[in-house]
């Protein structure tokens, strides 16, 4: 089991781990000016998947981005090919601003070995780290609600 957050040098020894699923939970307030999707497919940690936080929600709710139903989040969740036993490990693009949200989300729906990325990927970057373009098409998982 891992704690709440994990170093850029102790994920980079772990990239291509079989059990490892790297989410970028990137998600930005309209006056940033940023697209999350867009940046995901410009680069992205190796192996990485992108979770819409907008589009994994609770669209029943007026509400923005409460938390979806269990068994639609591990439908979505599992379409990125995570499951719930895996090393999950959540970053973002800002450093660490919407990560913290999606890494509750898991852990709410029962993940229990789930971590940020101290620094996200602002420190991944700027410790010139290795990123891609390749969109990951992974296998999909089976995400057991806990």
């Amino acid at each position: 089991m891992i704690g709440p957050l994990v170093e850029t040098d102790w994920l980079e020894a772990r990239l291509g781990d079989g059990n490892l699923r790297l989410v970028d939970g990137s998600w930005y307030l309209p006056a940033m000016g940023r697209n999350a999707a867009e940046e995901f497919a410009a680069a992205h940690i190796p192996g990485a998947v992108f979770f819409d936080i907008d589009a994994i929600s609770d669209s029943r709710s007026p509400l923005p981005h409460m938390l979806p139903s269990p068994e639609d989040f591990a439908a979505s969740v599992g379409a990125l090919g995570v499951s719930e036993t895996d090393l999950i490990v959540v970053y973002d693009g800002a450093g660490l601003f919407s990560a913290a949200r999606v890494w509750w989300m898991f852990r709410a729906m029962g993940a229990t070995n789930v971590a940020v990325l101290n620094g996200g990927l602002k420190a991944w970057r700027a410790e010139n780290r290795p990123l891609e373009t390749r969109i990951t098409q992974p296998q999909p998982g089976n995400f057991r609600i806990g």
